[in-house]
């Protein structure tokens, strides 16, 4: 029996941040999306304290691609392990290691190991896998170096927030209108075009077109995953022209869930991301209290779209023909 090889790299960051901020970063992958640029999204399927189960979303080589990881944590030795088990093909094997060596009270060292294989062993696909792996790990390595090396005041640079509507619909209705937010011209305040399209069954492909500030067009570009069984669809922005962007990464989520009552739904629109600090300098200046002013800048246009579309999706689903029968 044929046994491919293993191909092994290693990529090494010096942050000036301690030890513990960054394992802290690292160890908490469900803010991935919003930490690290590949990451669209991770659903925790297991977690008994020592280790954990994910699913995963991330862009790689250019394309959307889906596994679940295994992942070993231990917090003394600010190590993470982490082993694939279910890939995407060509690959047979992937897995590797985050470690974090302190290199003093406020340094440290980060290095990311990752090994794999591929079928046959196949030299394209040997080559597009270190590519997409090295290209990642040089984004997430550098993502983590920012945000650690504010670790201070990192609390102030990420922002969530939650905007609730009662829905008096069912909630296959309810979430299909979510599903198919495209098939309608006023879905965003302001825009001038939006489109979805289906990239893989469950996952969709969101471009928005909006008046910019120079006069141009500003666009947007988001990816989209359905949990149609759970009424959920998360996504993240990937794309934005806007110049300057405040917003360094920006994740959400609508949620249908059932309603206290017990007729109708609750609809949940969240939020979260990150404020990128050079824009927030550029566009409010050094002041004491340029974060704050940007910040609750951020939280009103957030806020305001989540307002028209949990109104439109009420508007439209409450007087829909199923719904009257």
């Amino acid at each position: 029996m044929y046994l491919a090889p293993v191909h092994r790299m290693a990529q090494h960051t010096p942050v000036d941040a301690p030890a513990g901020v960054l394992y802290g970063l690292i160890a908490d992958a469900l803010r991935w999306p919003v930490f690290l640029p590949p990451t669209l999204h991770v659903e925790q399927l297991e977690f008994d304290g020592e280790s954990e189960r994910l699913r995963m979303w991330v862009t790689a080589g250019g394309e959307i691609r889906s596994w679940t990881t295994h992942r070993v944590l231990d917090p003394v030795a600010h190590r993470v392990e982490f082993r694939q088990e279910v890939l995407p093909r060509p690959v047979t094997s992937m897995g590797g290691s985050w470690s974090v060596e302190p290199r003093g009270p406020e340094r440290s060292l980060v290095t990311l190991r990752n090994d794999f294989a591929v079928r046959d062993n196949a030299r394209t696909d040997v080559d597009w896998v270190k590519r997409a792996t090295t290209d990642n790990s040089r984004a997430a390595l550098a993502n983590l170096r920012r945000l650690a090396e504010r670790w201070r005041r990192l609390d102030h640079l990420v922002l969530s927030l939650e905007d609730t509507a009662s829905v008096d619909a069912p909630a296959e209705d309810v979430y299909g209108f979510l599903h198919r937010f495209g098939d309608r011209p006023d879905a965003l305040p302001g825009a001038l075009a939006l489109d979805i399209r289906e990239h893989t069954p469950g996952v969709q492909l969101m471009t928005v077109r909006r008046p910019g500030r120079d006069g141009g067009v500003r666009t947007t570009e988001s990816v989209r995953i359905g949990f149609p069984h759970a009424g959920r669809i998360v996504y993240k922005d990937t794309l934005d022209t806007g110049q300057p962007a405040l917003l360094a990464a920006h994740t959400g989520e609508w949620s249908v869930e059932p309603d206290a009552r017990g007729d109708g739904v609750t609809l949940v629109a969240r939020h979260h991301a990150v404020l990128d600090e050079d824009a927030v300098r550029q566009s409010y200046g050094d002041g004491p209290d340029a974060l704050a002013r940007a910040r609750q800048d951020l939280r009103t246009e957030l806020a305001r779209d989540s307002a028209h579309a949990l109104r439109l999706a009420k508007e439209h689903t409450e007087r829909t023909p199923a719904h009257r029968t």
